[in-house]
């Protein structure tokens, strides 16, 4: 595939050039680069192209939930999003915290992906620490709930916790307020990287902007609904009472800025999407935590481009870089030769706003219903092949991601 016209940002300064991906790879990155007789030609018109976005916390819902999202709904709603790597949660049904479950989640889910995807493996109130061990070279990282969660999946014993440190690759947490800066400590006691997710508080970034100053191994991560929404959003009227629930709660607009700027000063390093879809119909029925993302992270966070909040060159950095990066997922996140031909091409002039009936979801609603967009994903292609463009989705290629 050839993708002709495409504006791209080098070391922050804007520049046209073609991209030429042969055997699912990046080959060639320059100007007027000429086509074979049996090359797909895109032309991308001169919008911008980004590297294909690399979500590391999604609840695809998939297998025993499915009703409310399934692996292929979910994987639409990514390359819609712009999204071509997606990291799936272990609170699926079962609980993902044996080896066997596992693999046999990996084997249900096989062949159902439009795009790409890896697993997060579940710490348990049990001590699975042994299970750990088995697939640590299988999975991006150990999830555990320090605050809340389903099932066994909510970690309170210490020695269980130190285990869980102790034999993982890498945590990920479910951590708020104090139990940010218990998580941090225990990173620190046993040397090992520690992942944050979704931080909500001006608190919670001033634990992290301190342990980065200790030089301690700690990432931080941010939704695009704690960056965007708040309190006074959730009590706008009885239904935003209802669907604007999850887990951390929205706070307030004062947290809202704090997180933006850890965003800008590299306290924050990712941007995940914490996607965990739940129908409308659940969600204004009775009090249900955690609301649809994946399908609208890249548009909003333009949009924070747009409002001077982030620059382009950083979002770039903590929606596809350093997710990567950080998880040691090879060969994405980067327009480089040699890395993946993984490339979303986005209109920055759309100023539409974003609309219920176009969703690919189940849950059949956003968060961010009536915003105006900060851009449009045009197309998105997954290793050299086109996954979705205009409104329509090509072949289910997505596979598992492999690790440096």
């Amino acid at each position: 595939m050839l993708v002709k016209n495409c504006k791209i940002l080098d070391k922050g300064i804007e520049k046209i050039v073609d991209i030429l991906i042969e055997n699912e790879k990046i080959v060639k990155i320059d100007k007027n680069i000429d086509r074979c007789d049996d090359t797909e030609v895109i032309d991308a018109n001169k919008n911008f192209v980004l590297p294909g976005i690399v979500d590391l916390h999604t609840h695809m819902r998939d297998p025993g939930l499915s009703q409310k999202e399934d692996f292929t709904t979910g994987s639409m709603a990514c390359a819609k999003g712009g999204v071509t790597t997606f990291v799936d949660m272990p609170n699926t049904v079962p609980a993902v915290i044996t080896e066997k479950i596992l693999d046999e989640k990996k084997e249900i889910l096989k062949g159902k992906s439009y795009v790409d995807y890896g697993f997060n493996f579940g710490g348990s109130k049990n001590d699975n620490s042994s299970e750990i061990c088995k697939v640590v070279d299988k999975v991006v990282a150990t999830k555990i709930f320090l605050n809340v969660s389903t099932g066994d999946m909510l970690v309170t014993d210490e020695n269980a916790i130190v285990n869980i440190f102790k034999n993982s690759k890498i945590v990920a947490v479910h951590a708020e307020g104090e139990m940010v800066k218990k998580a941090i400590e225990f990173a620190k006691k046993y040397n090992k990287p520690l992942y944050l997710c979704h931080l909500s508080t001006e608190e919670e970034v001033n634990f992290v902007r301190e342990a980065k100053k200790e030089g301690l191994e700690v990432y931080a991560e941010v939704t695009p609904h704690h960056l965007f929404l708040n309190d006074s959003d959730v009590n706008r009227n009885e239904k935003s009472k209802m669907l604007l629930r999850t887990k951390p709660e929205l706070k307030t607009k004062k947290d809202n800025e704090a997180l933006w700027e850890g965003l800008r000063d590299g306290t924050i390093d990712t941007i995940g999407t914490d996607h965990a879809p739940h129908l409308i119909e659940e969600k204004l029925k009775k009090l249900t935590f955690g609301m649809p993302s994946v399908e609208n992270s890249l548009e909003m966070m333009l949009k924070g481009v747009k409002e001077n909040k982030i620059t382009l060159q950083r979002l770039i950095e903590v929606m596809c870089t350093s997710p990567a990066k950080i998880m040691k997922i090879k060969n994405k996140g980067k327009l480089e030769v040699g890395y993946d031909g993984d490339l979303v091409i986005v209109d920055i002039n759309d100023s539409t706003k974003i609309d219920k009936e176009s969703l690919v979801t189940k849950a059949n609603w956003t968060p961010y219903e009536g915003v105006v967009r900060g851009g449009k994903v045009l197309t998105t292609i997954l290793r050299g092949k086109k996954i979705y463009s205009d409104n329509k989705f090509y072949g289910i290629n997505g596979r598992e991601i492999s690790y440096e």
